[in-house]
């Protein structure tokens, strides 16, 4: 099944377009499910897709400054050599600083063992101007290296010159060329909890040392992305990218609703794309209706997996049920919101039904998979296991190919030559570095919108109909694995399936 609707179409579903006067922001919300479920499933669950979108938030001519900014840059003892990291952090800095609109809050704040404050001179926000900005990239180039590494006090710094500013979005881009070695001074874990919900944090690694899993727990947990550079020299331009993203956002906060009928529950909502982000529902205060809030939003487009339990006890087969209610919410925004959908179940005793699964979850979970393969392999070479980490580069290959993920693969063949996508059959380049395997972490954990109709060959024309068998997914005989109801043959194994044209 597949449910959609959206705040931004004209009375015969088409995009708004045309003069006159400019659109009011809007909210879109669509839900892909497979609704069959079996009535003897022993806790059974339902999955599926929410897919929101929002457009024309350009257009939202907020009063003040939107955006207030603090820059962590890691200043630790080993930002000192080669002199081109340090040299790499004073540019994309002041690349950011010269984007910042007059009038935005923002600091810059010095990381190590301990955090402090290098612009302004005391522990505050200034607002952006000519003269403020031209003595913070001052400020900038005087910073030399010196000390360790504790992420915790760097964000904790940043949380409390956020919570003096009036702008509705806050934000810290952080920078670290290291691991969290003096995470004992101040706990990133508790630090974490404190900041959630307060801003939002991006997250780069450059140098050697970094952890991507490091970056992507901060990240995940702040609402941000986590993403590298290669080339020390790309910094500036990466920084330069993200403010733009950054400076067209308006609406600070999206609420997700998921109220679910009696018999049912929210077990959970997360962000699947375009990175995974943990979201933690509000105290319902004994309301059914688990509240969750997403930050931060341009005109853009996300989606989240939501699992919800259900009881087949009692309940009638052969027929729609509603088993919850998704809907949006902008607090305080003059935000135009699609309608509340349905989520529905459709207990059967049909095994033939029940065993399909709706191909956009099983997309992400396919993608969540890779991600755990690219760790494992993180692993193994870690260890000096090359042969098994060459054996997880593989499971993740036949995994990037079977879901089309064609940028996945192209950096997994940084690291292995491919032999056959397919199969998964790989062989481990010499001379790959323990960073390559971060860089591959950081990039893996940005995932693509959905399944590709074409992917591997494997669906026949027209199969992707919105509520038909293209629209699922079975298990294959031979290797276990999901794939789309319609292929012909397996994208994961090759293994061709029986009863198909």
């Amino acid at each position: 099944m597949n449910t959609g609707a959206s705040a931004n179409t004209d009375a015969q579903g088409m995009p708004a377009t045309g003069g006159g006067p400019a659109r009011r922001a809007s909210a879109g919300l669509d839900l892909s499910q497979w609704k069959y479920l079996s009535g003897e499933a022993r806790e059974p669950q339902m999955h599926a897709i929410v897919t929101v979108r929002a457009d024309g938030t350009a257009n939202g001519g907020a009063a003040g400054p939107v955006l207030a900014q603090v820059l962590a840059v890691d200043c630790s003892s080993s930002m000192a050599y080669p002199q081109e990291k340090l040299r790499a952090a004073h540019q994309a800095a002041v690349a950011a600083l010269r984007l910042l609109p007059d009038g935005t809050p923002f600091a810059v704040v010095r990381g190590a063992h301990s955090a402090s404050v290098v612009y302004p001179e005391t522990e505050t926000l200034v607002r952006a101007d000519a003269r403020h900005r031209a003595e913070a990239e001052r400020a900038v180039h005087r910073l030399i290296a010196g000390g360790g590494t504790c992420i915790g006090s760097w964000l904790d710094l940043s949380r409390r010159l956020l919570a003096e500013a009036d702008a509705p979005i806050g934000h810290v881009l952080l920078l670290t060329d290291g691991r969290n070695e003096h995470d004992q001074l101040m706990p990133l874990s508790d630090v974490l909890e404190a900041c959630a919900g307060r801003f939002v944090c991006d997250a780069w690694g450059i140098g050697d040392g970094w952890d991507g899993r490091e970056l992507l727990r901060v990240t995940s947990r702040l609402h941000g992305r986590a993403s590298s550079v290669q080339e020390e020299a790309a910094l500036a331009r990466e920084y330069e990218q993200l403010m733009h993203r950054l400076l067209a956002k308006s609406i600070p906060e999206l609420v997700i609703s998921v109220t679910p009928m009696a018999g049912a529950g929210v077990r959970y909502l997360k962000q699947v794309f375009p990175t995974e982000v943990e979201l933690d529902a509000l105290d319902p205060g004994g309301d059914a209706t688990r509240r969750f809030v997403t930050r931060a939003w341009g005109d853009e487009t996300r989606r989240y997996q939501l699992c919800l339990s259900a009881d087949p006890a009692g309940r009638p087969r052969g027929e729609d049920l509603q088993l919850a209610v998704v809907s949006l919410d902008v607090p305080g925004g003059e935000v135009e919101v699609a309608p509340p959908l349905p989520c529905l179940v459709h207990w059967t005793d049909d095994e033939a039904l029940s065993a399909y699964s709706d191909i956009h979850v099983e997309h992400f979970e396919q993608h969540q998979r890779l991600g755990e393969a690219v760790a494992a392999a993180t692993d193994a070479h870690r260890d000096g296991e090359r042969d098994l980490a060459q054996q997880h580069l593989g499971t993740a290959v036949r995994l990037a190919h079977a879901i089309g993920a064609d940028q996945s693969l192209g950096r997994l063949e940084r690291l292995v030559e491919i032999d056959d996508p397919a199969a998964g059959r790989v062989r481990l380049r010499p001379g790959v570095a323990a960073v390559d395997f971060e860089h591959l972490i950081t990039a893996s954990s940005h995932s693509t919108y959905g399944p590709a109709s074409d992917a591997a060959d494997a669906l026949t024309p027209g199969s992707l109909v919105a509520g038909g068998p293209g629209a699922a997914t079975v298990r294959c005989a031979a290797c276990d694995g999901r794939v789309p109801a319609a292929a012909r043959f397996c994208p994961l194994c090759g293994h061709g399936l029986a009863g198909r044209p």
